[in-house]
């Protein structure tokens, strides 16, 4: 007969425990359990846990099911289980609060409301089924707060009994990791659960609160959120730093020199001192008459550094830098490369003999690396590329994301022996291409660093007038180290020094006191640039410098503020539209707390504490909503009616001639037809700006 310890789900085979109890008249105890570590007494001739319960209820039961989210990842994951589990899907969430409400009771510690949608009930109902024919039950979901509040929700809505259900948590869907993960089961955790509880309600009571006050006020089919109203705000911001921009003119002066020792070699230094100060050099006025001084000036080499650089390999991959890097060196949006990551985490058939993960799981902000995957890809860098190429130690990283999760690993190749040129026959071109990235960037942050011999060179020369420093700097690779496997992407909105560098070469013969024949001067005229717009990876980047959002939630907030139509992209830029812009100072005036930084911040570290067991959910929930309750009641009744919906223009329509207006789309203002559904003439919005065209005296337009 089977029975179940009470702490640690262990199942044995015992004869009825009471019966033995009876028989032996009191148990004795024989040491420790190797399981739990709960005392093991003696009943009778059976070893058994303290605390065993009566196995009645479930003695009919037998077999072991197995959830996950995905019939990829139930796929493979029943591979590596084999005969004797039951893997079924939920396919995702599998309920959550209803659509049509708040299903949040604020009066009552902030009660959730939970449904199972119509699309799931016939998923419930299986699983319902399945766990009264079980006598194990695993909630293999994903390993974050998101998957274990999936598991709650599965135990919840299948009416699992918690005496049976086993949490199991593995970060690669490996044999490896599989049976590990199966062998030491845990119970859920709650803590994790009410984090993420937390985090639904909080952005339910912000959405649900703000959304309908806009939908009234300016138009339908609005809304906000408390991560995606700041991510628009930075966008606004940054595009309002842009209309402000006045740029200023400055001048810079090269000079190329020649060794008068040499026939050709020459190299180009840039003027740093002017009479041993910065130069300022606003306007062409003012650098005329210093390149006439500096035409007649002698020029003499009077300092010469030769040194070494080493540059060490970037860290593995978190969700955020594997979402700058696609968009930087692949052009991926933070959508696409969610979901290929997560088709490579899941598993694909690469001829093993059936689906096998390929990278690790792809939510995550540490560079943690696991020991077992170190170890593996040393030993690959030293076969492959020789001992020169491998550190005398492994790396480590040290994760530079606000709260992040050190529990968690790095995204990385489940096995670096799996190289990309053995798997590109079976994935789809775009999913190579991110696995060869995952790949590369793993394998090269366990080499040796990058050697560079540098060379920098000052010449000195002394008009009529001044006295002139130039400096030149170039540096050549002198190791590749790692460069040979991966070099990062270079950040599209910063020029580096070091590029600048490489692209100059000094000839190997300059030396002090060398006297330098002027072949030419090189005057520039620049003006300053107003900051760039964010780029998907830019503003992943801020979002995570700021501590806002998770990893889990970058992707879709891109994704939801480009859907409203609150922003477009364009040439891979965020370009507010007039929508944008219009619920953005709404926000700003009437909700500034929830577009705040720190303010929002501030709630993920709170509901970081939740997570930890340092704070109660509610209490955090009641502490944000008091006040916000407050702003709410204000806002309703303070907000001007601003007028977005059909301005007559005074004009006919061509097609059927009703009245034409205008109209708020996604993109902004158009004009179209008052007949519509029935008519659908659109035309684009033109805007006069008082400027006459030159060529036929007509007004010019902005559209």
């Amino acid at each position: 007969m089977e029975a179940y310890c009470m702490k640690c789900r262990t199942k044995r085979e015992i004869i009825d425990p009471q019966a033995a109890f009876n028989a032996a008249g009191s148990p004795v105890t024989r040491g420790t359990c190797g399981v739990c570590g709960t005392k093991l007494f003696r009943i009778g001739k059976t070893e058994a846990h303290e605390g065993m319960v009566k196995p009645e209820k479930y003695a009919n039961r037998s077999g072991k099911l197995v959830i996950v989210e995905s019939p990829a990842k139930a796929k493979t994951v029943g591979r590596f289980l084999g005969k004797g589990y039951t893997v079924r899907a939920s396919v995702g969430h599998i309920r959550d609060l209803l659509r049509s409400q708040l299903s949040v009771d604020v009066e009552n510690n902030f009660k959730p409301k939970y449904r199972v949608p119509n699309e799931k009930k016939a998923v419930v109902k299986e699983l319902k089924q399945l766990a009264k024919e079980n006598a194990e039950i695993y909630l293999a979901t994903d390993p974050d707060r998101e998957g274990e509040a999936i598991s709650w929700h599965l135990m919840e809505a299948a009416a699992i009994d918690p005496k049976l259900a086993k949490r199991v948590v593995f970060h690669e869907i490996t044999e490896h990791a599989i049976n590990e993960a199966f062998s030491n089961p845990r119970e859920i955790n709650m803590d994790l659960v009410n984090a993420q509880q937390a985090r639904r309600v909080l952005d339910r009571l912000v959405g649900y609160s703000i959304s309908p006050i806009l939908w009234e006020k300016v138009r339908s089919r609005l809304s906000a959120g408390r991560v995606q109203s700041v991510a628009l705000r930075m966008i606004v911001e940054r595009e309002a730093e842009i209309d402000a921009f006045v740029p200023v003119e400055y001048w810079s002066i090269g000079a190329e020199f020649k060794p008068e020792a040499e026939k050709k070699a020459t190299f180009v230094a840039k003027l740093a001192k002017i009479d041993e100060k910065d130069p300022e050099l606003g306007n062409e006025a003012l650098v005329t008459p210093l390149l006439i001084d500096m035409e007649k000036a002698p020029y003499v080499v009077t300092k010469v550094k030769r040194g070494e650089r080493r540059r060490r390999p970037s860290a593995p991959f978190t969700t955020s830098t594997l979402q700058q890097e696609a968009s930087r060196k692949l052009g991926f949006t933070a959508k696409r490369t969610m979901g290929l990551a997560q088709g490579l985490y899941e598993g694909q058939d690469v001829g093993e003999g059936g689906t096998t993960g390929l990278i690790t799981y792809m939510r995550t902000d540490s560079t943690n690396i696991a020991e077992v995957a170190v170890n593996e890809v040393r030993g690959y860098i030293a076969q492959r590329y020789g001992s020169d190429f491998l550190p005398e130690k492994p790396l480590e990283y040290k994760t530079k994301a606000k709260g992040a999760q050190e529990a968690h690993e790095a995204v990385r190749p489940t096995s670096s022996l799996r190289d990309p040129e053995k798997v590109k026959p079976f994935l789809e071109p775009a999913m190579f291409k991110l696995y060869q990235l995952i790949w590369q960037r793993f394998v090269a942050c366990q080499m040796e660093a990058a050697v560079y011999d540098t060379l920098s060179v000052e010449v000195t020369g002394s008009g009529s007038d001044h006295a002139y420093l130039f400096r030149a700097s170039g540096s050549a690779v002198k190791f590749p180290g790692y460069l040979i496997v991966y070099e990062e992407a270079k950040n599209e909105d910063k020029k580096s020094e070091e590029e600048d560098e490489m692209n100059v070469r000094i000839p190997a013969s300059v030396v002090e006191g060398q006297k330098q024949e002027l072949v030419r001067l090189i005057p520039e005229q620049h003006f300053t640039q107003p900051p760039p717009r964010y780029s998907e990876a830019s503003l992943v980047q801020i979002l995570e410098e700021y501590g806002i959002g998770r990893p889990s939630t970058y992707a879709p907030t891109i994704s939801t503020i480009q859907q409203r139509g609150y922003v477009e992209r364009v040439d891979r830029r965020l370009i507010p539209t007039e929508t944008g812009i219009l619920v953005n100072g709404l926000m700003m005036q009437y909700f500034p707390e929830i577009v705040d930084y720190q303010f929002t911040a501030r709630m993920e570290e709170d509901l970081d504490k939740v997570a930890e067991g340092r704070a109660n959910w509610t209490k955090v929930m009641g502490t944000f909503y008091k006040p916000f309750a407050v702003t709410v009641a204000k806002a309703q009744a303070e907000m001007p009616v601003t007028k977005t919906g059909p301005e007559p223009i005074g004009r006919a329509c061509p097609d059927c001639g009703k009245e034409l207006v205008i109209r708020y789309g996604r993109y902004g203002k158009f004009i179209a037809c008052s007949g519509f559904p029935e008519c659908r003439h659109t035309e684009a919005f033109l805007l006069k700006i008082g400027v006459t065209c030159q060529k036929d005296g007509g007004d010019v337009v902005s559209i």
